[in-house]
Order: C-alpha cells, then sequence, then structure tokens
C-alpha cells in the first residue's frame, strides 16, 4: 500500500492562520512530522491519536537530520499512511519542502502541498510595516540569512542587493546579523538605512527591535535579540510606530 505524504505550511504563528486545507489535513493525518516553528499553540491542538514525531532544529542541534526525516516521511507512506510534514510559514520558502519534494518523487510517494502565510510577509505586516509601498519600495526580495554551510562560496549577490532600493527581508539572519550589515554597507548601502528586527512575531510576546544598518548589530546585542526573527531592510520600517497596533491581531 502507498499513502501520501503532505508538505503543510503552518503559517506565522497561531491556530487562526491556519489554512482550512492544513486543519483538515492534520485531522485526518495518521503521522505528523513537525517543527517547532508552527508554535506551541499549534502543536498542542494536533490530534491525539496520530504518531507525533519532533523534528525540531535549535540553534543547530537536529532532533532528527534531514535524511532520517525524509525516510520517516518514505516509510511511514509505503505503511500506507496519511503523513504531514508540518513547518512554520511556507514549505517551499527555505523550509527544505523542496529536498523533501525530490525525496519523495524519487521514492514515487504522492505528495501533495498545502502551502501557509509566509513569516516574510505577515510578520512585518503585523507591526505596520508593508514590505511594499508606492513611496518607499516598489519591490521587496526575500533572502535567507543561513545559507547551507556546504556550499561553496555564497549565492547572495551583495552588491546587487546593496544597489536595490527595494526591501530586503531576511529570514534566519539574527546570528549572521554583523555580517549582513557590513555586506551591504561595504558593497554600497547608505549605513542609515533603517532596520527593523521582528522577534516571536505574531505571538502573545512579539517583540521589535529598530536601528540602522550602522547600528543593529549594538542595538541587538544590547536587547539580547534571538531568533526565531524577521529582519526587514528598507524605507519601509520607518512606517513603524514604537508603542502603536500595526495591526489587530488575529483573534
Amino acid at each position: 500500500m502507498k499513502g501520501k505524504v503532505f508538505l503543510v505550511g503552518s503559517g506565522p504563528g497561531g491556530r487562526s492562520l491556519l489554512t482550512l486545507r492544513a486543519q483538515q489535513v492534520l485531522e485526518e493525518a495518521d503521522v505528523i512530522l513537525y517543527d517547532q516553528l508552527p508554535g506551541e499553540e499549534i502543536l498542542a491542538s494536533l490530534p491525539e491519536g496520530a504518531e507525533k514525531v519532533d523534528c525540531g532544529k535549535f540553534g543547530g542541534r537536529h532532533t532528527l537530520e534531514q535524511d532520517e526525516i525524509e525516510r520517516l516521511m518514505v516509510s511511514r507512506a509505503r505503511e500506507g499512511k496519511k503523513v504531514v510534514r508540518l513547518k512554520g510559514g511556507d514549505p517551499f520558502l527555505f523550509g527544505r519542502g523542496g529536498e523533501e519534494l525530490e525525496a519523495l518523487r524519487e521514492h514515487g510517494i504522492p505528495v501533495e502541498l498545502v502551502p501557509g502565510v509566509t513569516s516574510a510577509i505577515a510578520v512585518p505586516g503585523a507591526v505596520g510595516i508593508p514590505v511594499t509601498h508606492r513611496k518607499y519600495a516598489s519591490t521587496v526580495t526575500i533572502l535567507t540569512g543561513h545559507e547551507d554551510p556546504g556550499k561553496e562560496g555564497s549565492a547572495i549577490d551583495w552588491e546587487n542587493l546593496a544597489g536595490n532600493r527595494g526591501t530586503l527581508v531576511i529570514l534566519m539572519g539574527v546570528r549572521n546579523l554583523a555580517a549582513i550589515a557590513e555586506n551591504l554597507v561595504t558593497h554600497g548601502r547608505d549605513p542609515g538605512t533603517p532596520v527593523a528586527i521582528i522577534e516571536r512575531g505574531m505571538r502573545p510576546d512579539q517583540r521589535v527591535t529598530t536601528g540602522t544598518l550602522a547600528t543593529i548589530e549594538g542595538v541587538a546585542q544590547e536587547r539580547r535579540v534571538r531568533p526565531p526573527a524577521v529582519i526587514v531592510i528598507g524605507d519601509v520600517v520607518r512606517l513603524y510606530r514604537e508603542g502603536e497596533p500595526g495591526l489587530v491581531p488575529p483573534s
């Protein structure tokens, strides 16, 4: 028997931002392989009857290695089970969903993508920072702040990014914040460019730290900024108003 694997995005946090399809497949799942980014509320709501496997990564420490996760998905699907691979945000945006899709296809396992709301757009918006704005930015570039350490050289074109006056949104970039700011300034971006770091976006303990490319490293160290966080760089950050709500959080 062959089951099916669902690559499911849970959105930026909270059950209310799960899509209807995501809720449906979770309720019907036999096996759920989950990361930590979906958050406590979603993880606490997972069906009791499903086999639940923690695949979380904590500061470079992996509960399961990627190849182990892929083997587990394949083996459970071959048992005829409905397998949900639950990720934060959207599975195909820096979530290794593409690698998992390749592995499942290689073994002939049916797979369905259930898209999720990406934190790259939702989290800045939640604090009143639109990633595009007719006055401030007509383009937005989303990039990872944590490239595959096994690659030879960086695939990020810092010179091009520094010359782009649109918005930059960086996921998984807190630990490399100093290098990110240095690369942009070295390649010509104005050191006074505004920066916002949104920690634990759209959750009760959400926190925003602001500065410029020249100051953000020091401010982040002083405030002990920690992942998970979304970094926004560009003039749209000027729209943030500390102490004022951005958008009403989902209930």
